[in-house]
């Protein structure tokens, strides 16, 4: 869905959606941590969204970065290396359930921008 905003509508639409969702998660998944007593259930998707849509924000000029964003978002997701484990583990409520997946999508996006850059590189330097 982020694709399409960035294709057919712009670049700062998603940005303010982000904005939007982001609000409104932390919101929602309060009140739904309050009612419930579960944290970070697995059925709340809407810290995904704004992950990946923060590394597309960063890294979907092309259509490999498109892919290397969402491969990187899903790496950081999964294996939640250095400061993205320690707001999923330590940081309770909507900013933690909300936290620990904007910032894998932040650095999914700078290593989508980085790798794509360094295959730049590279194929000039092959070329030359």
């Amino acid at each position: 869905m982020g694709v399409l905003i960035i294709q057919y509508i712009s670049m700062e639409t998603l940005v303010l959606l982000s904005i939007f969702f982001t609000m409104i998660g932390i919101r929602e998944i309060n009140a739904y941590e309050e009612k419930s007593n579960l944290h970070d259930d697995k059925r709340i998707v809407i810290d995904e969204v704004v992950g990946v849509w923060i590394a597309l924000i960063l890294s979907s000029s092309t259509f490999i970065q498109i892919i290397l964003s969402l491969v990187f978002f899903r790496l950081f997701d999964i294996w939640k290396p250095s400061i993205i484990g320690r707001i999923d583990r330590n940081v309770k409520g909507g900013i933690g359930v909300m936290g620990d997946d904007m910032v894998a999508g932040l650095l999914a996006g700078v290593c989508s921008a980085g790798v794509f850059q360094l295959i730049g590189i590279l194929q000039n330097t092959l070329l030359n």
